[in-house]
């Protein structure tokens, strides 16, 4: 069972990205909720967005009114679509899959994702 994640990199301030969280070895409901988490340089790792396995979405507020999460069950995919980026969006961004007791979260490798000038 893997959270693979990608579509991280250098973007403008302004600019946007999509990042993307595939589950492989079994379906996407065998978490709820999967989520974003993202971690800076020298600080701990918060949550960004969750959503559950009736879509329901729910944001830090440094996400409200910038990024979207979403899913596509079919494709065992769940996005994040970033927009308005600032470079204090700068961090490792994990997919984070949630199962009950006792088998414990699945995390994802983390995707890069640098936003500067």
């Amino acid at each position: 069972v893997q959270l693979q994640a990608s579509g991280g990199g250098l973007v403008q301030p302004g600019g946007s990205l999509r990042l993307s969280c595939a589950v492989s070895g079994t379906t996407i409901f065998a978490f709820n909720p999967v989520g974003w988490y993202r971690q800076a340089p020298g600080k701990q790792r918060e949550l960004v967005a969750t959503i559950t396995s009736r879509s329901t979405a729910n944001y830090a507020d440094s996400a409200k009114g910038r990024f979207t999460i979403s899913r596509d069950n079919a494709r065992n995919t769940v996005y994040l679509q970033m927009n308005s980026l600032q470079p204090e969006d700068t961090a490792v961004y994990y997919c984070n899959g949630k199962r009950p007791y006792p088998q414990g979260d699945i995390w994802g490798q983390g995707t890069q994702v640098t936003v500067s000038s």
